[in-house]
């Protein structure tokens, strides 16, 4: 069954809302070349679908410590284990197995799950860095002290 986007996976962030959608693409893109049996399509979707959500994690990590989200570190490691778990599958694919089945459905529960749960937590720290003006004041601060912001010194 493929994934239909819903309001509830928005995350409000318009590139990286784009980013998922894509990954959402390579998921059900899966689903229809395991349903052919085409194990070629298959293992080329899925080489595909792991760069780019390598690449995604990379670019939602950089934007999590640019807000400085309190919790970047662990968000960095639930993706460093998920794509230990999609390589894990790859090996397998590479060595036969027809993993299709198991890894469209790991795929497709992962990352609904992750969106929702975990990316939003790091929306309103990300939204608040990403404001006008937000960083025009980050920098700001960094050149002056408290006490010379407040008293004018």
């Amino acid at each position: 069954m493929p994934i239909s986007w819903t309001a509830d996976l928005d995350t409000g962030i318009p590139l990286i809302d784009q980013q998922h959608r894509r990954i959402v693409d390579f998921i059900n893109h899966l689903e229809v070349a395991k349903n052919a049996g085409d194990k070629e399509a298959v293992k080329q979707i899925v080489y595909d679908c792991v760069d780019y959500t390598l690449s995604h994690f990379a670019f939602e990590e950089s934007l999590q410590e640019e807000a400085g989200y309190a919790y970047c570190k662990p968000h960095k490691k639930v993706h460093e284990l998920f794509a230990r778990k999609v390589s894990e599958y790859q090996e397998r694919m590479d060595l036969g197995d027809d993993v299709a089945e198991e890894l469209h459905a790991t795929l497709a529960r992962w990352l609904v799950n992750h969106i929702k749960r975990d990316d939003a937590d790091y929306v309103e720290s990300v939204r608040a860095s990403m404001a006008p003006g937000a960083r025009a004041l980050a920098e700001e601060k960094k050149k002056t002290g408290w006490f010379r912001r407040l008293f004018g010194r």
